[in-house]
């Protein structure tokens, strides 16, 4: 009895290991590693329309002097995760899921800053550090966005691909005359990109995006330029 326990416990201890060599084998279906990167990104970017006459900007454009540029650079990073390959059914299609990070600097204007006027017209000229005083005051615009990104043509070196429809987080600087900073929108891209040698892509792609304007102000832009991209 005791040698039949042993052959049967030796049995299921051979079964236990065959199964995890099965399993170190098998590898789960995924779009893997060749469609995941990090990527880099700058370029130009560009408001549809001004900011200008506003407190915060310019004190209502005091002294002629308006905060009124729209186009200025962008610099961002994020993450391409790979989700599906042949992608409903396309060959060649795949879907990937981008998180980015992303901050535009809109050319900025010298114009009379808002708090040192502010406390000025308040306790008057005489108090400490309130003067009617100019300087220059940056526009400025932190996004954060998800969306999902169809690239085509797997397996060659020049892939193009567009994002259909992404959603974006933004945090405007200086804030609106509300006093409000948070906004969200949607975005839509297109690009493309080359496999110029080994991990390393680069690439180009443009975009479109709406914002909600809940700050009471416009925040549509668009933005153009260049990424580094190194897959992992």
């Amino acid at each position: 009895m005791n040698s039949y326990r042993k052959s049967r416990a030796g049995l299921g201890a051979a079964a236990l290991l065959a199964a995890a060599a099965m399993l170190g084998t098998i590898q789960p279906p995924s779009a893997s590693a060749e469609e995941n990167q990090v990527f880099f990104r700058g370029g130009f970017a560009s408001l549809f329309s001004n900011r200008a006459n506003e407190v915060f900007t310019d004190v209502y454009g005091r002294n002629n002097l308006r905060n009124d540029s729209q186009i200025g650079y962008y610099v961002g990073a994020g993450l391409d995760l790979g989700m599906h390959k042949n992608f409903l059914g396309v060959q060649g299609m795949s879907l990937v899921g981008e998180l980015g990070l992303e901050l535009k600097r809109f050319d900025s204007q010298t114009v009379t800053q808002a708090v040192p006027a502010t406390c000025a017209g308040a306790l008057g000229a005489a108090a400490p550090g309130c003067s009617v005083r100019n300087d220059k005051v940056q526009l400025t615009m932190l996004t954060v966005d998800v969306a999902p990104k169809l690239k085509f043509r797997e397996g060659h070196k020049l892939r193009p691909w567009i994002i259909p429809i992404g959603m974006d987080f933004h945090v405007i600087s200086p804030p609106s005359n509300a006093s409000n900073y948070l906004d969200v929108g949607a975005q839509w891209g297109a690009g493309a990109e080359y496999n110029f040698w080994g991990p390393l892509n680069l690439g180009i792609d443009a975009r479109y995006h709406l914002a909600a304007n809940m700050t009471q102000t416009t925040n549509n832009f668009y933005t153009a330029g260049f990424y580094l991209g190194l897959l992992y």
